[in-house]
């Protein structure tokens, strides 16, 4: 079958990119697959980080892309669709996550419709973590575009029927990242990083917004003793001023170790290793990459109930699910997990699991829907 894949991929830096990259590795083993992406992926004005893209010392895992879109130049809409036709697929996959782009894929689908291809909508967000007016309707226009869709979650399913309810989709769960390398001795770790040997460490990682909760997980330390150290590890789109602020109120500020800044992939192993658990109270979510990158290096996680995020973990197996987010059922939470040494008995669930989900596994799926199509 010949897929053309059309999402951001390396250079662009971010869990949608490397998500890309690790589909494409997977789809291009039983199919001929080309990737097409971004010559600009978001206006700088628009941008709320530093940089769309990875540093130099990031993973490059040497993905051959057509780079092609502009997101705001309509005319390199239409060249993306010419690229496309001119490779002949059989489908075309794109990558989905937020209504601004859907102007562009949604000019893009229409032409790649009007000369009989197939378009498959990858939904990493059904609906945007942050909600803007008119979103709804461009998300819609997307959405009429294409022929069938993959949900990487459960929850998402009642968001796409209200959108579209004749939609045909699938769901198959957010596969795992496994290009991390692995895992190091934890001690060692810790004193890369400045940590003592003697702490019991809890990593928050991964970009610093609103919705993903931060401010409750440094409330919840206030209620640990000292013997608990926060790692927030993880570039923040936005100002951290509140967050330091916050900090200095509840005077935490040895107790916390900030490593605010973009973090290389060469880097990841050194944070999850040197931490005890992994924790991700969102306010809201559909799934997380972060989940799956703990799981690679063996780490249990705690996450609050909310959108898909709980479908990733299998309670008291690979991790805690909180039922709603909040600083004392993060406390509650934590304190449970470390006094019931509940590392040594999830470990082994982890490994059960990171067998049953593959990429391997979601390519399958993909191929399987298109040919109902």
């Amino acid at each position: 079958m010949k897929i053309a894949f059309l999402s951001p991929f390396y250079p662009f830096r971010g869990g949608i990119a490397q998500f890309g990259d690790s589909l494409y590795l997977a789809l291009a083993q039983n199919n001929e697959v080309k990737a097409f992406t971004f010559t600009r992926q978001y206006p700088k004005v628009l941008f709320p980080g530093k940089t769309q893209y990875v540093s130099e010392s990031d993973l490059n895992r040497n993905i051959p892309v057509t780079r092609v879109l502009d997101s705001i130049n309509p005319f390199t809409w239409n060249k993306t669709a010419k690229e496309i036709i001119k490779f002949k697929p059989d489908i075309v996959l794109i990558s989905y996550w937020m209504p601004f782009f859907a102007p562009a894929f949604g000019k893009i689908a229409g032409l790649l419709k009007s000369n009989g291809i197939k378009i498959i909508g990858l939904m990493h967000n059904v609906i945007a973590h942050e909600k803007r007016f008119g979103d709804e309707a461009l998300t819609k226009y997307f959405f009429n575009k294409c022929d069938g869709f993959v949900l990487l979650n459960k929850s998402s399913e009642k968001d796409l029927l209200e959108l579209k309810p004749d939609a045909k989709y699938i769901i198959h769960s957010h596969p795992l990242y496994d290009h991390y390398g692995s895992k190091i001795e934890q001690n060692k770790a810790k004193e890369n990083l400045g940590i003592p040997l003697d702490k019991k460490v809890i990593l928050f990682f991964g970009f610093i917004r609103d919705y993903k909760g931060l401010d409750l997980l440094i409330e919840s330390m206030k209620n640990l003793d000292d013997d608990y150290i926060l790692l927030i590890a993880g570039e923040v789109y936005g100002d951290f001023k509140k967050y330091d602020e916050l900090i200095d109120r509840l005077k935490l500020r040895s107790r916390i170790n900030l490593q605010v800044r973009y973090i290389p992939e060469t880097e990841i192993p050194v944070f999850f290793s040197a931490a005890d658990v992994c924790v991700l109270p969102y306010r809201t979510a559909t799934q997380s990459g972060i989940v799956g990158i703990a799981y690679h290096f063996d780490l249990p996680v705690i996450v609050t109930d909310v959108g898909g995020l709980a479908e990733m973990v299998e309670e008291n197996k690979t991790g805690l699910i909180i039922g709603k987010s909040g600083s004392a059922d993060l406390t509650e939470a934590i304190s449970t997990y470390f006094n019931d040494n509940l590392v040594s008995k999830f470990v082994p669930f982890i490994a059960e699991y990171k067998t049953q989900n593959s990429w391997n596994g979601l390519a399958d799926v993909i191929t399987r829907l298109s040919t109902k199509l």
